[in-house]
């Protein structure tokens, strides 16, 4: 008997166990469940979390569909745009028959057809210094996939106060960055980039070319994150900020502290 009908065996001998998880469930996780930093606890663990996307654009629309695949019990999707032609190119739950329509709920309707198992919360508003703590109080983990560097520092601020882990993502160009803030008390967006960025020196995003594939890689690295600091496995970056270079193929990853702000 070869090692993967063992590992099915033990995942089902558990499932039986299982108070929570369903055979149809048992069926479309079991891969995810023969991963031994997963199992049935770590499956039961991430349909009883909550997270929440802000931002479901570039990068947000494949952390919603790698959430939704893994078995997320709440997603939480914050956005109040509407998809335009140029953001098919990258934002990959959209299509030429979704232009002009809001994309929290577009994206919903996508995501409930791809996973019905999961639930989903529509936040059509952007986020402030005014709601960002109310929003993202009733999640276990923020996802930051904005494009507005005043609403980064928003979210940063808010999980700090409410201690709670938020994955951060950015893009520019042929480039990206994840790490995460506020993880067990470790470091902040402020303790990354101790000076607020001044938006007004830099141009808007939709001014600057992206490579559709960057958001995809990125935010399928932000998606891992959530799933480790979910069910508590593996190495989060926290403390850590990982450059990705597509063009270079490279990734490096710098360490940085909490500067005692």
């Amino acid at each position: 008997m070869n090692q993967g009908m063992i590992n099915f065996g033990k995942i089902y001998h558990s499932l039986m166990e299982s108070q929570l998880l369903s055979n149809q469930e048992f069926r479309r996780f079991q891969r995810q469940m023969m991963l031994s930093e997963i199992g049935v606890q770590g499956q039961e663990t991430l349909k009883k979390s909550s997270v929440l996307v802000v931002g479901a654009g570039g990068l947000g629309t494949p952390v919603l569909k790698y959430l939704a695949s893994a078995g997320v019990g709440l997603i939480g999707i914050c956005d109040n745009d509407l998809v335009e032609e140029s953001n098919l190119q990258r934002q990959i739950l959209y299509g030429s028959l979704d232009l002009g329509k809001q994309k929290a709920i577009i994206a919903k309707e996508r995501l409930e057809a791809y996973n019905h198992i999961c639930s989903y919360n529509i936040h059509n508003i952007f986020v402030t210094a005014e709601n960002a703590e109310w929003i993202c109080a009733a999640y276990d983990v923020i996802v930051d996939a904005t494009d507005n560097y005043k609403a980064r520092y928003v979210l940063s601020d808010a999980c700090a106060a409410l201690k709670k882990p938020l994955v951060y993502g950015a893009i520019h160009e042929i480039q990206g960055q994840v790490t995460v803030f506020c993880y067990k008390g470790g470091p902040t967006l402020r303790d990354l980039f101790t000076e607020t960025f001044d938006e007004k020196s830099a141009p808007p995003a939709r001014d600057l070319g992206i490579l559709g594939v960057l958001p995809g890689i990125v935010g399928s690295i932000q998606a891992a994150e959530v799933i480790k600091i979910l069910t508590g496995t593996g190495s989060v970056l926290s403390g850590r900020l990982l450059l990705v270079d597509i063009m270079q193929g490279s990734f490096e990853t710098y360490s940085f502290t909490a500067s005692g702000h």
